[in-house]
């Protein structure tokens, strides 16, 4: 089964995106700040990362540059999640290492069809 981190500060925006992940059979791992999603990302091996940019202890954007830097994780796709949508915003994503880019309040189908386009071209481990 495909195992997804969700990275997400926010308890009711959490809940509310893991229980739709499962319910299209997805294994959602939960973590709370930045820190926490790069402990999860190297302990669960999880197949897709969603990160929050604005997360406390250590931002979205830190925690991608140091998952992208680590060889035993820089292989997995990370989308970024931000209520930030300036053009720059989706640019300092990518410079980041993010893989994609979303923009909240989520809207889950068009979410769930780059989540389906990242997990369709991840490189190999």
């Amino acid at each position: 089964m495909t195992k997804i981190l969700l990275v997400e500060d926010n308890e009711m925006n959490r809940d509310m995106l893991s229980r739709r992940l499962e319910r299209k059979g997805y294994t959602v791992v939960l973590a709370v700040d930045g820190a926490d999603g790069l402990q999860q990302a190297r302990t669960q091996a999880p197949d897709l990362i969603l990160m929050d940019m604005s997360l406390p202890v250590l931002d979205g954007w830190e925690a991608t540059r140091q998952l992208k830097a680590d060889a035993a994780t820089q292989h997995i796709p990370v989308i970024a999640l931000t209520a930030h949508a300036m053009a720059s915003d989706e640019q300092k994503a990518r410079d980041a290492g993010c893989d994609d880019f979303d923009t909240k309040p989520i809207e889950f189908p068009r979410l769930l069809g780059k989540i389906e386009t990242q997990l369709q071209h991840r490189p190999a481990p």
